[in-house]
């Protein structure tokens, strides 16, 4: 489970929802939101668990997964230092089928269901921040699910990969192939296959459990369309809310 922590340089500005609230709403608000400390593999809920708190991102990512009865999973969403954790709050049901487990550890801000229902209801720019980003999610998700069907595995990987590190600082992720092919939904032998062959390329290095983007032109150059979609989408939504 996720820890309090005090970290230094840890600030809600570097979440992006959290830094696009005025000055009154970020008064409001500061006093409740807990800086937590996210490991990888931490489970943030599971499957109909009661979601008791929302999370904003700074530097950790969360991947939202479905989980089916035979173990096998696929991502259909990650959360990462652009936005919110805890949609279901919002929208009524409080539970959601999937799991949310942590891809990549970092740093993120905790906030009771009860603060940010409140904050949501006010009909300030939380609540339009948070309509928005609800459907660039469901941007995320639908384009994932065409993706998976209709696109080489290479070019989903290349797909998970730019997603990726757009929400970190650095160009290298912790992740195993096998961690990686549980987020594609597929083998971990295809995933093998065609992280050779993006390494061969010179798009990325991969050496156990690191993968390293060496060439961000290249690694474009190979992704299908549907990461400018999903990245074009945000922007869209996001960058006119005021």
């Amino acid at each position: 489970m996720p820890k309090n922590i005090a970290v230094e340089n840890q600030t809600p500005e570097k979440n992006y929802i959290l830094a696009k609230l005025g000055r009154t709403e970020t008064d409001r608000l500061i006093k409740h939101l807990e800086p937590v400390n996210l490991k990888l593999g931490d489970v943030i809920y599971g499957p109909n668990q009661h979601i008791s708190h929302a999370y904003f991102p700074t530097t950790s990512i969360i991947s939202l997964q479905y989980i089916m009865d035979t173990g096998a999973c696929a991502e259909a969403a990650e959360v990462g230092n652009e936005g919110m954790l805890g949609l279901p709050i919002l929208l009524g049901g409080s539970v959601t089928p999937n799991t949310a487990i942590v891809q990549t550890a970092g740093h993120a801000y905790r906030l009771d269901q009860h603060i940010l229902k409140a904050e949501f209801n006010s009909a300030g720019i939380m609540q339009r921040l948070l309509l928005r980003y609800t459907q660039a999610v469901m941007t995320q998700m639908f384009q994932t699910a065409a993706c998976n069907r209709h696109h080489t595995i290479e070019q989903q990987l290349c797909r998970w990969l730019l997603l990726t590190v757009d929400r970190i600082p650095s160009g290298e992720l912790l992740m195993t192939q096998e961690l990686v092919a549980n987020m594609l939904g597929v083998r971990r032998e295809s995933i093998t296959e065609a992280a050779k062959g993006l390494q061969d390329a010179g798009c990325i290095r991969y050496r156990r459990g690191h993968i390293s983007v060496l060439d961000r032109p290249k690694l474009e150059r190979c992704v299908c369309e549907c990461y400018s979609v999903v990245k074009e989408e945000f922007i869209r939504l996001m960058s006119s809310v005021n």
